[in-house]
């Protein structure tokens, strides 16, 4: 193999991997259509929103104010009152997971409202914490609005001396499909970036045709930036087909520049593709390079990334690992540029680490090559 870099070679086998990837129905497959499923599964499928909590009422007091309050829990944009009755009948609804919760009204609730307090019980089904914390945190909080409600029509309360006007920034409806959607584009450029490419060396090795290449005076570089640019616009064309459809069809929105996204992209596709590459050259086989890219490049992405689970909230130990996984360093960049807009300071810290992986990924390339190639 030559070291001389030759542009009409490059550019013949720029063409030669560029038909190559065009009579691939596979390749158009993981590139396109993989991402427009994973796309649509965490626009619609994965939804962390709170939705209407269907919960059962235990109404045990004849009070005018017990009554009030019940009427508030059935009328809530929050709760979906689908029974009511004694707690033993709701307990076994419960259990069968008909309704997530029950609001116990408790006798001689009217005499403690006209002494000023007034308590009720909430029993919440534990296997789901997050909704129980969720219907335990609405039913306080609609408790507390109908006691100041109360209160007020009778004239009894004070102005609060403090007032708390609370302001959500970039997602004011708290959608989860404004994070979601931006991380899953990253878990697509993952896919099309490194498990594409984990492919690429491998398969020359099963058809035999890596032989022919080595007879040719083609150079390292020429055959590894063949194998990279073909999949890197490839990479972007999938990547602005997915930015389109997550800013159309799930409206989410999109506070940054073309040119912001661009970048943050490609400087993303830099360890992404070397990484495959890497995995392609020293596994030479197609099957276990894809394990290898899904297992080191795609689970991370969804699991270590801060996409759907927060890193804060990991164990120590986890959380140092994250560090090493290249799409933790996307992910806010993504959500950013989306929701929030251009915040360079944030981007330039997180494209020189990705660009650092980049480099080892590469080198790591080159090295395995070299030496199956030698």
């Amino acid at each position: 193999m030559s070291d001389k870099f030759n542009p009409r070679r490059f550019g013949a086998m720029l063409v030669k991997e560029s038909l190559q990837i065009v009579r691939d129905p596979s390749t158009l497959l993981i590139a396109f259509v993989l991402p427009m499923l994973l796309l649509f599964m965490f626009g619609y499928g994965v939804n962390f929103d709170t939705p209407r909590s269907r919960i059962g009422l235990s109404l045990q007091d004849n009070s005018e104010a017990a009554k009030s309050l019940a009427g508030s829990f059935q009328s809530s944009r929050w709760f979906d009152v689908v029974e009511t009755g004694a707690v033993s009948q709701l307990s076994s609804e419960m259990v069968a997971g008909r309704i997530r919760g029950i609001i116990v009204i408790p006798h001689g609730f009217g005499r403690q409202v006209a002494w000023g307090s007034g308590d009720i019980q909430v029993l919440t089904d534990g296997s789901m914490p997050n909704t129980a914390s969720f219907i335990g945190a609405y039913a306080e909080g609609l408790r507390a609005t109908w006691a100041g409600a109360r209160a007020g029509d009778r004239g009894t309360t004070r102005p609060p001396p403090i007032r708390t006007a609370a302001r959500f920034w970039f997602n004011p409806e708290l959608k989860s499909r404004y994070f979601l959607v931006p991380g899953s584009i990253a878990a697509v450029m993952t896919i099309v970036g490194t498990l594409l490419t984990s492919l690429v060396i491998a398969r020359e090795w099963e058809r035999g045709t890596l032989e022919a290449i080595m007879a040719t005076p083609v150079g390292m570089i020429e055959l590894i930036a063949t194998k990279v640019v073909p999949y890197f616009l490839l990479a972007l064309v999938s990547m602005t087909l997915c930015s389109v459809l997550a800013i159309t069809v799930f409206g989410v929105p999109f506070r940054g520049s073309p040119l912001a996204l661009l970048v943050i992209s490609s400087t993303f596709l830099f360890p992404a593709l070397g990484q495959g590459l890497w995995i392609s050259a020293a596994t030479k086989n197609q099957f276990v390079a894809s394990q290898v890219a899904l297992v080191s490049g795609l689970l991370p992405t969804l699991l270590l990334s801060g996409f759907i689970f927060e890193i804060n909230s990991m164990p120590k130990p986890i959380q140092a690992i994250t560090y090493l996984v290249p799409s933790r360093y996307l992910i806010p960049q993504m959500q950013t540029v989306f929701i929030a807009g251009d915040d360079w300071s944030l981007f330039l810290p997180n494209m020189v680490m990705l660009i650092g992986f980049g480099f080892l990924f590469f080198f790591l390339a080159v090295r395995a090559t070299k030496r199956r190639i030698a």
